[in-house]
């Protein structure tokens, strides 16, 4: 089997190769933006360049005896917008980057297309329990240009040979990770005291080693077809107990005070009004308090159920394996 990797070189795509290769006869093409992204790659892996990829990219040379793409590239999200117009550039590379890549893998004879989308792409905070049911609200620029790229993979793929796959993970830590948990790990670390002790919320998080088997499972098992899943670690945490699970990986002692969460909302907001004025994004802002106090839970038992599949690792083993 020949499978194409976007992304390759980012914080999923890194463990991902690993994983994949430990299926027998999986040849991997990796498509790199430019040459200089060919270190970071095992030499086990092929290399081709494409460049930018949006909705022009040419991946002709790169669809070549494809039999499965795996599209992990994506605009994340930015701490300093360097942009004016950032919605219409989500859609740019991941809405018209995805379906660019879908129509020309559907042309070039992919049997099978895995896209890696987020939940995002239905909410990032929510006081329900979300399931593969629940109607898609999101609420920033990146989520609904997730949403548009799975909307296109669907419609495009259908009536045509090319199945394919969805995932939509909630937030992925890891080794290598450099997004809320890897800040949130330094904070831990650094033994300040934290003013989260009356936070009382529930959120879903999904280790970088549950991923990535659960990606090769969908790569190999024919129940993945033409599926939508959301995927999680088994067990939703508050903020409180997931300092303390990392305190304990690292054999210290977190320092919580209690904070009326009402006073952190306003030093959000407070971290917001100075951006405004001088133009910068600070490390406190009303989106960071929001997911520090907020509640994003998933139920992944319709993945596990369909593809006869649990996640290897536990939340705690993650934490050990991945923050440290």
């Amino acid at each position: 089997m020949k499978v194409l990797i976007t992304g390759a070189t980012g914080f999923i795509g890194s463990h991902l190769i690993p994983r994949l290769n430990l299926i027998n006869n999986c040849q991997l093409i990796a498509a790199i933006r430019n040459q200089d992204s060919q270190p970071k790659l095992s030499t086990t892996v092929k290399t081709i360049i494409v460049g930018e990829i949006d909705g022009d990219t040419d991946w002709s040379q790169a669809l070549i005896g494809i039999d499965a793409v795996i599209h992990l590239a994506a605009r994340a999200h930015i701490l300093q917008e360097q942009v004016p117009d950032p919605e219409a550039e989500f859609i740019r590379v991941n809405t018209q980057g995805t379906a660019n890549l879908v129509q020309q893998s559907i042309q070039a004879g992919v049997k099978h297309f895995i896209f890696i989308s987020s939940i995002g792409a239905v909410a990032t905070l929510s006081n329900q329990i979300l399931t593969e049911e629940t109607p898609p609200q999101p609420d920033t620029a990146y989520g609904r240009s997730k949403l548009k790229a799975e909307q296109a993979l669907i419609e495009l793929a259908s009536n045509t040979n090319m199945t394919w796959t969805i995932l939509r993970p909630t937030l992925v830590y890891g080794a290598g990770n450099p997004g809320n948990m890897a800040s949130l790990l330094k904070l831990v670390k650094s033994g300040l005291p934290l003013p989260l002790k009356s936070v009382k919320n529930r959120r879903s998080f999904l280790y970088v080693g549950n991923l990535v088997d659960a990606i090769a499972i969908c790569l190999t098992n024919p129940h993945a077809k033409n599926q939508l899943f959301l995927i999680s670690d088994t067990q939703a945490l508050s903020t409180l107990e997931l300092i303390e699970q990392i305190a304990n990986s690292l054999n210290t002692r977190s320092i919580l005070i209690p904070v009326s969460p009402m006073v952190l909302k306003f030093l959000g907001y407070l971290g917001d009004l100075i951006t405004y004025i001088i133009k910068r994004k600070l490390p406190i802002n009303s989106v960071i308090i929001n997911r520090l106090l907020g509640s994003l839970v998933v139920d992944s038992n319709y993945l596990y159920k369909t593809l006869n599949w649990q996640p290897p690792y536990t939340i705690k083993q993650g934490i050990a394996q991945g923050l440290l």
